[in-house]
């Protein structure tokens, strides 16, 4: 993984609703790191440098350096609660990262090859994403940056499931699903235009963690 984010964060003690409308106020983000067998850590952020980090969609799938003075922490980010209609961070959850400890955490997915996929290309098919991200579970050294998804081969009226992903070595996803399940989820599908003929049903997508 090529990029790197560091975050400066300070050590809170004003907790519950009121302290926490009071660094909003002050342009902070109230946070939480927890995890790795220790004791959770109220913390707080700068709004507009983590918004910023945010600008990145590396950010969901990297080990993070909580920076707290002269203390560091890696973490990854496990959760985000944004205003429902303001552009504004309400809080954030990181988890501690432990070398010999799973994580479990939403992994983006990066679709390649669409316009050349015999679906599109050769039958002229339409590709509808099903889902944008998926949980996986693995050690820190083997966390992917994204997963890729090719979709030279699919054609017309075909899917890829959850258990056609071609995952890196070390990575699993976070929940063990047989192929053909009602787990076994849609990820993509190609499908004739609108007024053809209907392809597989799709989930509604979903959107990164948090």
């Amino acid at each position: 993984m090529s990029a790197m984010f560091e975050l400066n964060a300070e050590p809170r003690g004003d907790l519950g609703k009121g302290a926490s409308r009071r660094l909003r106020r002050a342009g902070k983000v109230p946070a939480i790191l927890y995890g790795g067998g220790r004791e959770p850590r109220a913390l707080t952020l700068e709004h507009l440098e983590f918004t910023n980090q945010l600008q990145n969609e590396a950010i969901y799938s990297h080990i993070l350096t909580l920076k707290l003075g002269d203390e560091v922490e890696s973490a990854v980010l496990r959760d985000l609660q944004r205003h429902p209609f303001k552009p504004t961070i309400l809080h954030v959850d990181f988890l501690r990262v432990s070398a010999d400890r799973k994580l479990r955490v939403h992994i983006p997915l990066h679709f390649v090859n669409e316009a050349s996929s015999r679906g599109v290309k050769q039958q002229g098919g339409i590709v509808s994403h099903a889902l944008i991200d998926i949980e996986i579970a693995c050690l820190p050294k083997d966390l992917p940056e994204f997963i890729e998804v090719d979709l030279t081969d699919l054609g017309m009226g075909e899917a890829l499931h959850l258990s056609d992903l071609k995952l890196p070595a070390g990575v699993e996803l976070a929940t063990h699903i047989a192929p053909g399940s009602e787990l076994d989820a849609i990820v993509v599908s190609i499908h004739h235009a609108h007024g053809g003929e209907e392809g597989p049903s799709v989930a509604t997508p979903t959107t990164p963690a948090a």
